[in-house]
């Protein structure tokens, strides 16, 4: 299937799609994408699929597709997907699921699994609107790589509790933390 996408066949690898195997549908979804022959119907279609594999998968080439939904995926059932949708939403800028992010980032949202409260934070410095900033402070609080990505991501905001939300980084247990601060703030 793979094979189709480099040698330029883009029926072979449309019928890829409908493959009983998760691994082939996935698969050519990656080669009608490098036929440049991808749909956004066919990335909704692959959002639904059964296996998680396949929606990962379609999350992440949906970075590229801004008409492709991606809202109601955040909450997918499997952490993975989710993690894939917030960090597709925050290469496309996408200022409409900042809340959604912001709940996500929180743990509010249907994963509090760490590596979705860290892509939610990455994807809402990536977009900088205000209104995601203070679960990006609340962050700060959280794990040791969500407090990194939440560092990183005050880079996209300004004001007085970033100010000192970047100060009270420089005393974290964490080295990483503290290099980000000493980096946004030029104290190093």
């Amino acid at each position: 299937m793979a094979l189709a996408g480099h040698i330029g066949d883009p029926a072979t690898a449309r019928s890829g799609l409908a493959d009983p195997a998760p691994t082939v549908r996935a698969t050519a979804l990656g080669a009608l994408e490098r036929l440049d022959t991808l749909a956004d119907d066919d990335l909704s279609t692959a959002l639904t699929d059964a296996d998680p594999s396949v929606r990962c998968r379609a999350a992440e080439l949906a970075a590229r597709y801004p008409q492709v939904a991606l809202l109601a995926i955040l909450e997918d059932p499997d952490p993975s997907v989710a993690e894939m949708a917030a960090w597709a939403m925050g290469e496309r800028g996408e200022a409409a699921a900042v809340d959604r992010l912001a709940r996500m980032a929180s743990g509010g949202a249907a994963h509090a699994d760490p590596l979705c409260r860290e892509a939610a934070v990455a994807a809402l410095g990536a977009i900088g609107d205000p209104g995601g900033l203070a679960a990006v402070l609340g962050a700060l609080d959280d794990k040791p790589a969500v407090r990194r990505r939440a560092a990183v991501a005050l880079a996209a905001f300004e004001g007085p509790d970033v100010e000192a939300a970047l100060h009270r980084c420089l005393d974290d247990r964490d080295w990483q933390v503290r290099q980000v601060a000493e980096d946004l703030l030029d104290v190093g």
